[in-house]
């Protein structure tokens, strides 16, 4: 395997290592809040006090940054699985730097997760940023599912402990789902313009406070129960909601078959042998029944 991409790989890696304990971080430091600051914006100015959350921030910045990276140089099917490996770090970096107690079953569960993730991701065919175009009729979706949170963050209110965090960890993952679609939206509309034009369109704005309510209900799952009952939710509410909204909204393809996810896997396979060379066009039995060749791509109208 090529040097470079073996470095691709362990970045990736890294960067899901520091994201999961930079969650740990900030959950010990939620934890020590009282249940009446939930859920209200006192928790979070709280939180900015505690030198364990801030580190726990400046870890999960940095694992952002080599994720960033990683999306850049390795195929979204293979870097988005790895990335959610931040799960089964967490768990494990639990024991020692919060003392939560160690349980198989709950990494195992993680696993799965990660499984599942691995496979819709394999199964994705996302179309490239600047091919796509997502309507504005579409949105309303992501209004529904803002929605579905709001419930579950009222649900979550007239409970306690771990049904608390639950739902409440559910509810940030949908939201933290938006927020990845809206930044594929922020990133088409920087798309042969200048950064200024982020100034004078909806997305970047919706982007910020999706991003900064995900971040609150995030702290408030953690301050109402475990690690375990809260991050397992947000991992699966995240992605699950991100690849709803890329097909509704941006006209992604979910193609689940054995054979398809074979030959994308081996595929990935001869590109890590090679050195990570982007492949050529793709081959007729990889592409959907009544497509064209991959050359015929057709222009794309805004609504």
């Amino acid at each position: 395997m090529d040097p470079g991409r073996s470095l691709d790989y362990v970045t990736t890696m890294l960067a899901a290592l520091l994201v999961g304990a930079g969650f740990v971080l900030q959950q010990r430091a939620a934890a020590m809040e009282p249940a009446s600051r939930f859920p209200s914006l006192r928790l979070i100015i709280d939180l900015f006090r505690k030198p364990r959350w801030l580190a726990g921030i400046g870890l999960l910045a940095g694992g952002d940054i080599l994720a960033a990276r990683s999306i850049g140089h390795l195929e979204l099917s293979l870097a988005e699985p790895l990335l959610t490996t931040y799960l089964i770090f967490a768990l494990l970096l639990a024991v020692p730097l919060s003392g939560h107690a160690f349980r198989l079953r709950e990494v195992i569960g993680a696993v799965i997760l990660v499984t599942g993730v691995a496979l819709l991701s394999a199964s994705r065919s996302a179309k490239p940023t600047g091919l796509s175009f997502g309507s504005v009729s579409h949105w309303p979706a992501a209004a529904g599912i803002a929605a579905i949170a709001f419930i579950l963050v009222e649900a979550g209110r007239r409970r306690s402990g771990r049904r608390r965090a639950v739902l409440t960890g559910t509810a940030a993952g949908l939201v933290l789902g938006i927020q990845d679609a809206l930044t594929r939206q922020t990133l088409e509309a920087l798309q042969g313009n200048s950064f200024t034009v982020l100034f004078s369109t909806w997305p970047a704005y919706a982007l910020a406070g999706a991003g900064a309510l995900g971040i609150w209900l995030t702290q408030n799952a953690f301050s109402a129960g475990p690690l375990q009952a809260s991050l397992p939710t947000i991992s699966a509410g995240e992605p699950l909601t991100g690849i709803l909204l890329a097909v509704i909204v941006f006209g992604d393809r979910i193609q689940i078959s054995p054979g398809l996810l074979a030959r994308r896997g081996r595929r990935a396979g001869r590109r890590g042998r090679h050195g990570g060379q982007r492949p050529g066009p793709v081959p007729a039995a990889d592409r959907p029944a009544g497509s064209g060749p991959p050359s015929a791509i057709p222009p794309v109208t805004p609504p």
